[in-house]
């Protein structure tokens, strides 16, 4: 039987999640257009919005159960594909219903290639016997800044909306047709239960991972505002922070394999939690633009890695087989960034934004205590010696 671990699979691996960030980047610059081409307020565009977000949570849920009997590389392909032939439907949708039932499609569609790339990448990891999880992970954060960055260019050259979906979604299909044949045949295929309640290490695998999403939601959705609100910079530069906590981020993955292969699962997930501890505690209390923007930057590099360490203790977990754990991971990571800063914006309407962002700080001190308790079964990746 061949290896996991192949050039190929680690190509057609890095492509799902690359597609997976373009795909739902390439959505964001659109939403304006959305409202103003529908007449919505902002109430009706929140519910809309919320219907990718149910797509998504549906989607996780069964592609649990389906890559359980069936592997990853199918569902991985129709996520793919999905995500590229929805997308026009995005910039074309004239009703507010019809908008919705493309943003559940869309929302289906992400959903599914995000559980099952994530099984794929455990399985490639798994036969490595060396971190690259953090790799994979920085693939989708690098296809994030390409979807924004080259659909917000797209439309400033005026040429419509749909003429740059359909661009996007080119390049979308051309990324998965070139993984399509070099993705593992069969995946984790399972011939037990196709349906599990995450329990044991796998659920607090899954709260960890709801916390860290949820902090990666709070900061895209709150940092600039919190900054703006202590008079630290302008409205106009209030998005540097998430900024510099983005490339941070990313930064950390490129690097995180090699650091993870040197310290190990359990440092890794504990001082990266104290790094971004000591991050919210610098944003806090910083008494100038600068310094707070070296908070946004520890906590960017402190949380960048504590993702894909959950999704390898839960390639490693027994308790349940390993789709099944990966989806609930996955959709509790997914609720934490779809709940959470709402969760925020209460609290901070009750006790002010900075309570709330203690609050999470709070939060992050459970990852470093469950530090060792989630990577007590199985053995650490350790360094690979030469």
């Amino acid at each position: 039987m061949h290896s996991a671990d192949r050039p190929a699979t680690r190509l057609a691996t890095r492509l799902a999640f690359l597609v997976a960030g373009f795909g739902i980047a390439c959505w964001a610059p659109l939403v304006p257009f959305a409202k103003t081409r529908l007449g919505v307020d902002d109430g009706v565009l929140g519910l809309l919005l919320l219907s990718l977000g149910i797509g998504s949570v549906v989607a996780m849920l069964l592609t649990g159960v389906m890559s359980a009997r069936y592997g990853s590389k199918p569902i991985i392909i129709a996520g793919g594909l999905g995500l590229a032939l929805v997308l026009p439907l995005l910039a074309i949708a004239s009703s507010p219903a019809t908008l919705a039932l493309a943003l559940f499609a869309f929302g289906a569609a992400l959903g599914s290639i995000d559980v099952a790339m994530n099984i794929h990448a455990v399985e490639v990891e798994r036969d490595a016997a060396r971190p690259l999880m953090s790799g994979f992970h920085a693939l989708f954060s690098i296809g994030g800044f390409a979807g924004s960055a080259l659909m917000t260019a797209l439309l400033s050259l005026q040429l419509g909306a749909l003429a740059c979906t359909l661009i996007c979604s080119v390049l979308m299909l051309v990324a998965m047709l070139a993984a399509w044949p070099r993705l593992l045949r069969s995946v984790q295929v399972q011939d037990g239960p196709l349906f599990v309640l995450p329990h044991g290490s796998v659920l607090l695998l899954a709260l960890l991972g709801a916390i860290t999403f949820l902090v990666e939601g709070a900061m895209l959705d709150w940092g600039a505002l919190l900054v703006i609100g202590a008079g630290l910079v302008s409205e106009a530069q209030g998005g540097i922070g998430y900024i510099v906590f983005s490339i941070a981020m990313t930064a950390g993955r490129l690097g995180g394999d090699a650091v993870v292969a040197r310290i190990g699962d359990r440092t890794t997930l504990f001082w990266g939690s104290i790094i971004a501890i000591a991050g919210f505690v610098v944003l806090l209390r910083a008494p100038v633009a600068a310094v707070a923007i070296g908070g946004f930057l520890l906590i960017g590099l402190g949380a960048s890695n504590l993702v894909p360490v959950l999704f390898r203790r839960a390639a490693r977990q027994t308790v349940m087989p390993t789709g099944l754990a990966v989806a609930a991971i996955t959709t509790a990571g997914y609720a934490g960034i779809l709940i959470g800063p709402a969760g925020v914006g209460f609290v901070a309407r009750l006790g002010g934004l900075p309570t709330a962002f203690w609050l999470l700080a709070a939060l992050m001190c459970l990852v470093a205590l469950s530090a060792r308790i989630v990577t007590a079964e199985g053995r650490q990746i350790s360094r690979v010696e030469a």
